[in-house]
């Protein structure tokens, strides 16, 4: 089970951020949490060192724009919050979005995010950032991503979830909240192992042992390993299943999760930021840019919302196991 009191929504009332509004609502009901609906007042004309920004409306427009937020919020309430739930409006104002809702999360101590992306990829991506990967890569709680689609998914739970495995203590945490959320919405859990897709001459290793044969080795080895985690989520359960293929990691878990029927993809992050993740990049921004289905990111060193963990020993050698 996983333990969730405070789901934040930041909305900026595009599209994108409508479409996630149906996770967060499914969520809150599952968890009978409250729901923060945060929308942040970005005036970028309000710059104080700029003199000619400075005239008598800017004050008035504010409060206009303040006033229409919050009956844009109102509607948001009425139209998709059922009559149970316990619903926050709160409008903050910033010199840009991520701030405000970072702020937000440490003040109100918030457990979970839910926001919509763009999914922009390639060079318009690079140019324009993303409001989105900002906040998972800064706020201390797991963040639920949704991309836009031109047909928006009906949202009435998770049937089937997909975890990608690297074997890391990041992906074990991550495994550990799919299994909650396994749980707590019946649904089918997916164990994903990607092998990434390298080709290196025959020379390079000692005969008679080929690259193909390597591969086919390292591909038995996953495979136990994850079957033994397999068997005891079985126990607690759940239904489950394992899968290892070959490609690049985050084209791999997004192609995977779009061909298999993923209504969830729950990845781990290492959370990294400036000239370090830019080196090293990222597989959950892969995934996040690319995948149909919504993400949960679950960071390295953040908050955990898993109240009993399952002992599954993917992390450990062998002999350890």
């Amino acid at each position: 089970m996983l333990n969730i009191d405070r789901i934040l929504f930041p909305t900026d009332f595009s599209e994108s951020s409508r479409q996630a509004l149906p996770y967060a609502v499914a969520l809150a009901e599952a968890h009978d949490a409250e729901l923060h609906l945060l929308h942040a007042n970005v005036l970028h004309a309000s710059d104080p060192a700029n003199p000619s920004h400075h005239f008598p409306e800017m004050e008035s427009l504010t409060t206009e724009l303040e006033q229409r937020a919050d009956a844009r919020m109102k509607d948001i309430v009425e139209e998709h919050a059922p009559e149970p739930l316990t619903v926050v409006r709160e409008q903050r104002r910033g010199i840009s979005a991520p701030p405000v809702v970072m702020e937000y999360v440490d003040e109100k101590d918030i457990d979970l995010v839910v926001m919509g992306t763009h999914g922009r990829r390639g060079l318009r991506h690079l140019m324009l950032g993303s409001v989105t990967e900002e906040v998972v890569r800064r706020v201390p709680c797991p963040v639920l991503t949704a991309r836009e689609q031109e047909e928006p998914a009906t949202v009435a739970g998770f049937g089937t979830i997909l975890a990608p495995v690297d074997f890391s203590k990041h992906s074990e945490l991550a495994l550990q909240h799919a299994v909650g959320l396994a749980r707590e919405f019946d649904a089918d859990l997916q164990l994903l192992h990607v092998i990434e897709e390298i080709t290196y001459p025959d020379f390079y290793y000692p005969a008679p042992l080929t690259g193909e044969q390597m591969a086919a080795e390292i591909k038995e080895r996953v495979t136990e390993r994850l079957e033994k985690a397999l068997g005891r989520i079985e126990e607690a359960g759940i239904h489950a299943s394992v899968h290892v293929v070959e490609d690049r990691p985050a084209p791999g878990i997004a192609d995977f999760a779009a061909e298999n029927g993923a209504d969830l993809v729950v990845v781990g992050t290492h959370g990294l930021t400036g000239v370090k993740r830019a080196l090293l990049g990222s597989v959950a921004e892969g995934v996040i840019r690319r995948s149909v289905p919504p993400v949960l990111t679950v960071k390295a060193g953040g908050r955990s919302l898993v109240a009993d963990e399952l002992d599954l020993g993917l992390t450990r050698s062998e002999q350890e196991a």
